[in-house]
């Protein structure tokens, strides 16, 4: 028997000003579904302030207690959750949620190109604009020529698979127009083919000053004991569990999610909580692919020591200079599906745009180091303007707490 479509994702709007939003997902199970699931709602700029996860390993049931945004498109989101989840069968006559079993392709890239007036915290306006029409930014190259006008090309999918048509375009064309306000701004759209986007790469080589600086984990993950991380085999005869204490931060139960999701390890119960004090309290109960107890102390030793890693930095940043330049770095892991942290460089750029800072140039590339594939944003800032009252110290502070959610 098949479940209605309405019943996979169930939103509940709050009964009072100021409580939270209920997310619950009624479906089949899958390792990582809760990663999927957390990436769609950070995506949306939703906070999880409280959760609970139950499954047999075949079906799930997950509810998630979220705050944010006012404005938010609930029934885009819920779209888009009902989209992350497995199928459901149908044993009958009515239509009960099934999607293609065959695996989706690859969405169609576009190039999205304008010109126009360099003016402070106009990459995050146009970045918001994207944002708000669902154009997910894949590749940036954002560059500023000596008479002041800055040239930007931004490699993107759209979310509704819309941008091929004309009204889409023209549409995306009006809203950057007014946003930018400058009467001689020039924007083209095009669809581009694979081989347009292998050339569009950023380069696969980092230099050593840039990987000392942002990738020295020890130096990372040795300045904070704020992250409590406890594993235990004699609470229950079939599980793992796994009790997490740390400060809650934008993203945090997705990054707990896609570590589990990387490990291959299923969250059979889970339950999650913040506190008025900003700490996030965790309980999972976890086992491995094969059904058993993390019991091999290598193993748990790894999996702890990755979380630790991945809740005390989820991200990497760093100012460091270039010559007699300033250069913005911030490098995030990409899952092992190839999915990077969703909104980083939205985050990025409205820090910027509050601090009062002009980029002369950004590029968004992806990069193996080590055995892991990260996402690197390298954003080179004007110190011709206002960035010489700001304080290196100060912009890294600013633009990490924007990405940690500590505005």
């Amino acid at each position: 028997m098949g479940i209605l479509q309405d019943d996979v994702v169930i939103i509940r709007p709050p009964e009072k000003e100021g409580e939270a939003t209920v997310i619950t997902v009624n479906c089949p199970d899958k390792t990582g579904l809760g990663c999927d699931l957390c990436r769609i709602i950070l995506f949306f700029g939703l906070s999880i302030v409280r959760g609970d996860v139950s499954t047999d390993g075949i079906w799930c049931y997950i509810v998630f207690w979220v705050v944010g945004k006012q404005k938010t498109r609930w029934s885009l989101l819920k779209k888009r959750l009902i989209g992350a989840c497995p199928t459901c069968s149908s044993a009958s006559g009515i239509s009960y949620y099934c999607s293609d079993l065959q695996p989706p392709k690859p969405p169609d890239v576009f190039l999205l190109k304008f010109c126009c007036h360099d003016r402070s915290g106009l990459l995050h306006d146009v970045t918001e604009v994207l944002f708000e029409l669902e154009l997910t930014i894949k590749k940036v190259k954002v560059s500023t020529t000596p008479d002041g006008k800055v040239v930007d090309l931004f490699f993107v999918t759209d979310t509704r698979e819309l941008l091929h048509t004309k009204k889409r375009k023209d549409d995306t064309i009006e809203q950057l127009t007014a946003v930018l306000d400058d009467p001689l701004i020039t924007i083209d759209i095009q669809l581009i083919g694979p081989e347009t986007t292998a050339c569009s790469q950023a380069s696969s080589f980092l230099p050593n000053a840039i990987t000392e600086n942002v990738f020295e984990l020890e130096s990372w993950t040795s300045t904070s004991n704020s992250v409590s991380i406890e594993m235990d085999n004699m609470l229950s005869a079939a599980h793992t569990l796994v009790q997490i204490v740390c400060r809650n931060h934008k993203g945090l139960i997705y990054d707990i999610m896609r570590t589990m999701k990387d490990y291959n390890v299923q969250i059979s119960y889970g339950r999650l909580a913040t506190k008025p004090t900003g700490k996030c309290e965790i309980d999972l109960f976890i086992m491995q692919a094969d059904g058993k107890k993390i019991v091999d102390p290598s193993k748990q030793m790894s999996l702890s020591s990755r979380l630790r890693m991945e809740l005390l930095h989820p991200l990497k940043v760093a100012v460091i200079s270039k010559g007699p330049d300033t250069e913005l770095l911030v490098a995030n892991p990409v899952e092992l599906s190839g999915k990077g942290r969703p909104l980083v460089f939205y985050d990025i750029t409205l820090a910027l745009k509050m601090l009062g800072l002009v980029v002369f140039s950004a590029e968004v590339g992806r990069h193996m180091i080590g055995d892991r594939e990260w996402e690197v944003y390298r954003v080179l800032l004007d110190e011709g303007g206002e960035g010489l009252s700001v304080p290196r110290d100060k912009i890294e502070q600013g633009v990490w707490n924007m990405l940690m959610g500590w505005e």
